[in-house]
């Protein structure tokens, strides 16, 4: 009822339109005193922490501070119900939340002080936003009677919630303890509808501290906006006459939960499956209609000239990842309005859930006569074609890299840095199921894949969880080697070390004809860093990368392998 009189899911701003959230707000007070209902008397952060329980939340990523400790105190009354894992950085605290989120389906959880805590934080939730991650920062505040003042408060930023618009989906300042639960359910509808993407809630210490009834609120399942049957039948006319269709699927695929749909129709159809690095996983990689990923590089430029339609699933369709003027024909499938027609003109547009305007084609599909014969050996020549372009580029990155595959179990959870190896894997490590393999998409984040990895191994304690680091990206965060000392994350850190910031140092020596400045590297010995925290440290080179990762996660400990290495070309610099 409350979302119908809001109009349906519709995007609720970041914070400006307050009038909306007013209206929201009036109405469950309707609703609220037009039935029984059970209030409770408690402070503001007992309010908040019964909230996120109420909403299924069993981990909050933190790290202390003046303004948020009494909300830590109700973490402990509560710690039967939700775990904190404190970080040593507040960056750690999003990008853990985001790895959480990303490999559950769950929104992740991640609480900070204001001002330099929320500051540090964004990257990670400017990751999360480019990922369409659901995570939720809460951020401490100044005292309520000071904000936007400018007098000096002890980590003040005038107006905090600006900064964080850019980067969230929806961001609030709570301005009383009873509003805490109803500001919570708001932001889990936020996380949970439409298109995923961080929000941010901001309270204030005497708002946490204020004592007052307030109503905890049951956990809600929200509704996504369905397809018109219009639209679906229009699809179904285009596929079935389609006679060399491709399927690009991007995140939006995986978020849904769309993977046993994506490759059901790319079966019934015999269609050719490209994904985005946040698709990875989707189909199975070792299947025949898989042709790769559009990355740096990609087989769209072999694929798409072979095509005479495109089905384009829960993808930007990103300049990158394919490189075409004019596109074929077009079904493009969002559950974001704003993304149809964004890049290419399509023939139809289908807004909606993935999974559900999948299962829609599927399921008129199934009753028609549809005659693509078997593409086999077209597909299996193309994507061949890719495979071979890629190990011509880069034989040495793929020996790695199937090293590495070899090493890890079917289930294993990569995560991609921002290094040589990780840029190549996104094109050439080999996927068999969705949310195995983590990516930041186009934030590009450096520093990124340890946290982030380390926010997956808390979700899935039993599971091998390795990140993929470059030595200057390690560096971020190698302090979060006491988060994993601390919680048992038994995460093993690949660190490629080639004593530079590769990437940067490879384009001053093509492009800047050698002109080498602020580059090079200093590192510390990483076997001693990580025997320094408790952690168990191995030095490697490049042919012995497989023995080494089978040996870590034999260790029952969190492992850094330092791994010497040349440095190497990028995809996104291809110098023939």
């Amino acid at each position: 009822m409350l979302l119908k009189v809001l109009g349906g899911n519709q995007k609720i701003g970041n914070g400006s339109r307050r009038g909306e959230y007013e209206v929201y707000r009036f109405i469950r007070s309707l609703l609220i005193d037009s039935k029984e209902r059970s209030m409770a008397n408690m402070n503001g952060a007992n309010a908040l922490v019964k909230q996120l329980i109420s909403e299924g939340v069993d981990t909050v990523f933190a790290l202390p501070g003046a303004q948020i400790m009494t909300a830590f105190d109700a973490m402990h009354q509560a710690q039967d119900d939700i775990s904190l894992i404190h970080t040593r950085h507040e960056q750690a605290t999003t990008y853990m939340a985001d790895g959480f989120a990303k490999v559950t389906g769950r929104p992740g959880v991640a609480m900070v002080t204001p001002g330099p805590g929320a500051l540090n934080a964004a990257s990670g939730l400017g990751t999360a936003y480019a990922c369409s991650s659901p995570v939720l920062l809460v951020s401490g505040q100044i005292p309520s009677r000071f904000i936007g003042k400018g007098t000096g408060q002890l980590h003040e930023v005038n107006d905090q919630l600006d900064v964080f618009k850019p980067i969230t989906k929806w961001n609030y300042r709570v301005s009383d303890m009873a509003e805490i639960p109803i500001a919570v359910h708001e932001a889990f509808r936020q996380l949970t509808t439409g298109n995923p993407g961080p929000v941010e809630l901001e309270i204030a210490p005497d708002i946490m501290t204020q004592i007052g009834e307030v109503e905890i609120i049951e956990k809600e399942i929200f509704s996504q906006p369905q397809p018109f049957d219009s639209d679906i039948q229009r699809a179904v006319e285009l596929i079935a006459s389609s006679k060399q269709p491709t399927i690009i699927a991007g995140g939006g695929t995986i978020l849904s939960g769309a993977s046993e749909e994506v490759t059901r129709l790319a079966e019934l159809i015999q269609a050719a499956v490209m994904t985005t690095p946040q698709g990875k996983g989707v189909i199975d990689e070792n299947s025949h209609l898989s042709v790769g990923v559009n990355s740096a590089i990609g087989p769209a430029g072999l694929v798409l000239p072979e095509s005479d339609l495109v089905i384009a699933v829960g993808t930007r369709l990103s300049p990158r990842g394919v490189q075409l003027e004019v596109m074929p024909t077009l079904i493009q499938i969002d559950i974001d309005p704003s993304e149809i027609g964004r890049r290419f003109d399509a023939e139809v547009g289908i807004i909606g859930d993935a999974r559900q305007c999948l299962s829609a084609i599927l399921s008129k599909l199934e009753t028609v006569s549809i005659d693509t014969g078997s593409r086999n050996e077209d597909v299996l020549a193309l994507r061949k074609k890719f495979k071979d372009e890629v190990e011509r580029l880069a034989p040495r990155q793929l020996s790695i890299i199937d090293s590495i595959r070899n090493a890890l179990h079917d289930d294993a959870i990569v995560v991609q840095g921002e290094t040589n190896i990780g840029h190549w894997s996104s094109v050439a490590f080999t996927v068999g199921q969705p949310k195995t393999y983590l990516a930041s998409s186009y934030f590009g984040t450096l520093g990124y894949s340890y946290p982030t990895a380390l926010g997956c191994q808390a979700a899935f304690p039993g599971r091998q969880v390795i990140a993929l680091c470059g030595d200057g990206g390690f560096m971020y965060s190698p302090q979060e080697l006491s988060t994993a000392m601390t919680y048992g994350l038994n995460v093993v850190a690949v660190v490629f070390n080639n004593g530079s910031f590769g990437s940067s140092k490879w384009d001053q020596e093509k492009a800047f004809s050698g002109r080498y400045i602020g580059t090079d590297l200093v590192n510390p010995d990483f076997v001693v860093l990580a025997e320094s925290f408790g952690a168990v440290g191995v030095r490697t080179n490049a042919e012995g990368i497989g023995d080494a990762i089978k040996d870590a996660f034999s260790r029952n400990s969190p492992v850094v392998v330092d791994v010497e290495i040349e440095n190497m070309m990028p995809p996104f610099q291809i110098v023939e």
